[in-house]
């Protein structure tokens, strides 16, 4: 068994040293620790939730969504639904500008809608109805389909994890497949070029031009005030470092702190800790279903029985079982559909694991798992893999390096030889797994869907079904032979689910509840 990660070699000297954090003492700065290095910059390109955190800076959204899910509109004034259901107009607020002093128009919307589509397992599902993109004019626009789509709302509120942010047209027109670089937004922050240090720091700045809504602000919806003039990411992946930065009062805010420190800032008069999001998030692991050995399903089940999810918990998490809970779903607890399908689905059975590997016929391949050393939630979950798997026989290569890298190799679909890989580990937010429009779990798409691509029609075909099911029972059902299915064929592997204790100084309020670590309403008293 992997034995939890003990906290640091520095030890208690380690946070008692002063952590090499740039000091600046100005009260209009929010010094902020996020959760990873910010390595990709464009929300749409990449699931990476530190990229899609950035992003609620820097863009806004045409809907946001309340304490309940519930769409809200954000950019526009409302909409209209015609011709029975195949027709939404929308209407832009007045004085929306984009950081470059542009205003936003219906031609920015548009094409920042269909750049999404194209890559979010729920936009692509819209994009397959949708028959025309209409500009009327810069402030109205509309969507034509060729049949209804009665979640396009919950499409366009979408919280977390690929948000459809609004960008310039000519930045929406990039290609998918390639990264922008240019972060012009429509958001209440600017995004500061010059003083964006990949691995060290990542600027932002009040945008004056911005128009918040008079609504209080809920989740991703209402007035998002800015109060501070600026707000700096540090980027310190070394936990000991941070702690010691947040108790000296040099960073004000940390987003997630590692387990193994929570207790001792717990102890602190200065520090505050709240879980932010109850219903927390789940912790995965992908196979490439492309390459071998896992294009081979008979494979992937065997080590589906390998899985004990309370040694992936334990050392990711720690011993504290009210911060983590068992979850053999691909739909979370908490959301509409989640259901057990039962121990026998992952009983961490290592001996009948071996014995479906020799069925399988499993020639030795190896398998490589691209594993992150500087991001705590997911480090340990590729360490109790890769031991799992050298225990039933597997040639594994832990190929550990830092989070960027990671996530920049994911995206490779060569085999290990090749600079590919095996298998990965991810966490994403409970809500945005929450129904087969919303989760790329459960999808199967193949080529057009996330890293590992898995396919099968037969997953497409009850998505589908979902989306246009009015009544709830039989949509439960849908969603629920779904979920069966995508863990029978072993899209995904559910590992835990646990919640997270952000921490930050007693002198900053205002901080929300939400899936993210937003930027407005938080202020210093």
């Amino acid at each position: 068994m992997i034995q939890r990660r003990t906290l640091f070699a520095a030890g208690a000297a380690g946070l008692l040293a002063s952590p090499a954090v740039a000091q600046n003492t100005r009260a209009g700065t929010l010094r902020f620790v996020p959760q990873a290095n910010l390595s990709v910059l464009d929300p749409i390109f990449t699931t990476a939730t530190v990229t899609g955190n950035h992003g609620f800076y820097v863009f806004d959204t045409l809907y946001g969504v309340d304490a309940g899910l519930k769409p809200k509109p954000q950019m526009v004034e409302g909409h209209e639904v015609a011709d029975n259901g195949r027709l939404w107009r929308f209407r832009l607020r007045e004085g929306l500008r984009f950081h470059d002093g542009n205003p936003v128009r219906a031609a920015d919307c548009t094409a920042s809608i269909a750049r999404w589509c194209a890559r979010e397992p729920i936009g692509q599902l819209l994009a397959r109805q949708v028959d025309e993109w209409v500009v009327v004019d810069d402030r109205n626009f509309a969507i034509r389909l060729k049949r209804p789509f009665p979640i396009m709302l919950e499409a366009l509120a979408k919280p977390d994890s690929s948000v459809p942010f609004i960008m310039p047209e000519h930045l929406a027109k990039t290609d998918p497949a390639r990264a922008v670089t240019e972060m012009i937004g429509s958001g209440p922050y600017r995004f500061v070029a010059g003083d964006y240090n990949s691995g060290s720091r990542v600027a932002y700045e009040k945008f004056d031009g911005y128009v918040p809504r008079n609504e209080p602000p809920i989740w991703t919806s209402g007035g998002k005030v800015a109060h501070f003039p600026r707000i700096e990411w540090h980027i310190l992946p070394d936990a000991a470092t941070a702690a010691a930065a947040l108790q000296n009062g040099e960073i004000d805010w940390w987003e997630r702190p590692h387990p193994d420190l929570q207790q001792l800032l717990a102890r602190s008069r200065d520090i505050r800790r709240e879980v932010t999001d109850p219903l927390g998030r789940l912790a995965v692991m992908r196979m490439n279903c492309l390459q071998a050995p896992f294009d081979d399903a008979r494979l992937r089940k065997a080590v589906r029985l390998t899985v004990a999810q309370e040694e992936y918990m334990r050392a990711s998490r720690g011993d504290d079982r009210s911060e983590w809970q068992i979850c053999r779903s691909l739909w979370p607890h908490g959301t509409p559909y989640y259901r057990d399908e039962g121990e026998a689905m992952m009983p961490g059975d290592l001996d009948r694991a071996r014995a479906a590997l020799r069925e399988a016929g499993y020639a030795n391949q190896k398998v490589v798992i691209i594993n992150p050393t500087d991001f705590p939630d997911i480090g340990p979950l590729g360490q109790v893999t890769a031991d799992r798997l050298k225990r039933i026989g597997m040639n594994v290569d832990l190929a550990e390096s830092d989070w960027g890298t990671v996530v920049q190799r994911r995206a490779n679909r060569e085999p290990v030889d090749k600079g590919g890989w095996s298998i990965l580990h991810t966490t994403g937010g409970a809500s945005a797994w929450s129904n087969p429009a919303l989760s790329f779990l459960v999808r199967g798409q193949g080529a057009n869907g996330w890293f590992g691509w898995w396919k099968s029609d037969r997953a497409e075909e009850l998505a589908e079904a979902w989306v246009t099911e009015e009544n709830p029972d039989r949509q439960k059902a849908l969603a629920q032979d779904l979920g069966h299915l995508a863990l029978e064929d072993v899209s995904f592997l559910p590992l835990g689910q646990f919640v997270i204790r952000t921490a930050f100084r007693r002198d900053v309020t205002g901080i929300l509840q939400g899936s993210a670590p937003y930027p407005w309403n938080v202020r210093r008293t």
